[in-house]
């Protein structure tokens, strides 16, 4: 697997102060609403639930006893209620996080990739490109989800985090900068690799990981690998019409 560290940001003109917002509201949300993830409550009442987005209804469960393949049950928390439309649970999830693990992650690739798109798209255009490719990944994994759920009980999984509205950013940053020098860990080894190395190999383990998820989801959750595809390739085709204008176009 390969994880980034920084890159080269020599020819950056501009402050990315939204990229520095999306990562400062992220961990508020995470250390201050969820509790370092403790709250179960507010987790559960504001994620992307699958069922809920299909069917246009808040749905609210009681906790249950859930057996996995060990054979062990584990307690799996109910839904809470969501106190406005559901459909505003797809802007919501994407700033919440179920773990200091996957926020750390996600807030280090944000940090290394999210500057450069800011800065060649401008502020306002990053704000709407990140949102909007957040948005489609969770799509993605909501209409995954219901083509290939297992029972009935996956489609009521919530998910949750940034990295589909990142991978829109990584999509977009392996066309506007493709070349681009990218200093990350490579099995366990640090080394400078071009940005579509380092992104190639990122998408092509979503991809793998993904395609194997395909025969149904388990029940506990888990990574939501179809997010992070449909995110990469929203980036991909929205980085065309969000650089327009620019004089070295993607």
């Amino acid at each position: 697997m390969v994880f980034p560290v920084w890159d080269d940001n020599s020819d950056r003109t501009t402050f990315p102060f939204v990229n520095y917002a999306f990562i400062a509201i992220n961990i508020f949300v995470f250390v201050v609403l969820q509790k370092l993830g403790s709250d179960i409550s507010f987790t559960y009442s504001f994620s992307t639930v699958p069922a809920e987005i299909m069917s246009g209804q808040d749905v609210v469960t009681a906790a249950r006893d859930v057996e996995i393949a060990t054979g062990q049950s584990v307690r799996v928390p109910g839904l809470g209620e969501t106190p406005f439309s559901v459909y505003l649970t797809l802007f919501t999830s994407m700033f919440m996080h179920g773990g200091i693990a996957h926020i750390f992650g996600n807030m280090v690739f944000l940090w290394v990739f999210g500057d450069n798109i800011e800065d060649r798209l401008g502020h306002v255009r990053y704000v709407i490109f990140y949102l909007l490719c957040g948005v489609i990944a969770s799509l993605a994994h909501v209409f995954t989800t219901a083509a290939f759920a297992g029972t009935q009980n996956d489609m009521l999984v919530p998910s949750l985090g940034a990295s589909g509205a990142i991978s829109g950013v990584l999509g977009g940053y392996i066309l506007l900068h493709p070349s681009r020098r990218v200093t990350v860990i490579l099995f366990r080894f640090l080394t400078d690799v071009p940005a579509y190395v380092a992104i190639g190999i990122w998408f092509a383990f979503q991809l793998i990981s993904g395609l194997g998820l395909l025969g149904g989801g388990s029940e506990l959750g888990g990574v939501a690998y179809a997010a992070h595809i449909g995110g990469f390739l929203a980036g991909l085709v929205l980085i065309k019409f969000f650089d327009m204008g620019h004089r070295a176009r993607a």
